[in-house]
């Protein structure tokens, strides 16, 4: 990996112990890394200097990696972005929406494929940065509760004109992205349900819970 020193990999996670594990097992192959506790702190980053990769927590508190991803994707679509958690043991057990290129099962895999996993994103960033430009990110937004007659509902806020309105949510099915016409102007609005608040990574000294579908492998693509 002759050239990992010209890549910068940021490590966000609100986990002292694994941003610097992970921190270690980058630099260790020449990589520099930047390190972030939360999406927010994150974005801020990002501001200032766009790192070659994202390699993010999924369950995290104040922004959970879900609505981080995608933002990253709607502002950066040329940065290749990493999912990473240790609740779920390959890519095909992570719930349908996830803006990321790759996911990491932290706990569950070795360091050498996070480094595959990185190695290979580098070398196909410029046809990554082509497919994000493609389709806008969907919107992650919170369930809102229920309205005066009992129907749940969210409120969206238009990604072209920002402005926000309701929509009542006739069916709670998480795991897919939906889009709805706006009401104000002719965009269509894409949006996935956050459910990060239901979904816990275990902590690193909890025996993690057993995956109920099949999985390919650790480094599968979503």
């Amino acid at each position: 990996m002759s050239d990992a020193a010209k890549h910068e990999i940021l490590v966000v996670d609100d986990d002292s112990a694994i941003r610097d594990s992970l921190g270690l097992v980058l630099q260790s192959s020449g990589y520099d890394v930047t390190k972030a506790t939360n999406g927010f702190d994150a974005l801020l980053q990002l501001k200032r200097r766009l790192p070659s990769i994202v390699l993010s927590d999924l369950n995290m508190p104040q922004m959970s990696g879900f609505e981080f991803l995608s933002v990253v994707r709607r502002r950066f679509p040329q940065i290749s972005v990493i999912a990473m958690s240790g609740a779920y043991h390959s890519g095909d057990a992570v719930p349908g929406g996830v803006i990321a290129d790759a996911f990491y099962a932290k706990g569950h895999s070795n360091p050498e494929m996070l480094l595959r996993i990185v190695s290979g994103l580098i070398q196909t960033s410029a046809a990554h940065a082509v497919d994000h430009e493609r389709e806008s990110a969907p919107v992650w937004i919170p369930r809102n509760g229920k309205d005066s007659h009992g129907i749940p509902y969210v409120v969206l806020t238009c990604t072209d004109c920002l402005r926000s309105f309701p929509l009542s949510v006739l069916t709670e099915d998480l795991q897919k992205i939906q889009e709805t016409p706006c009401l104000f102007c002719p965009n269509t609005v894409r949006y996935v349900i956050d459910f990060s608040l239901a979904i816990a990574s275990p902590r690193p000294d909890v025996k993690p819970a057993p995956v109920v579908r099949g999985a390919r492998h650790a480094g599968a693509k979503l």
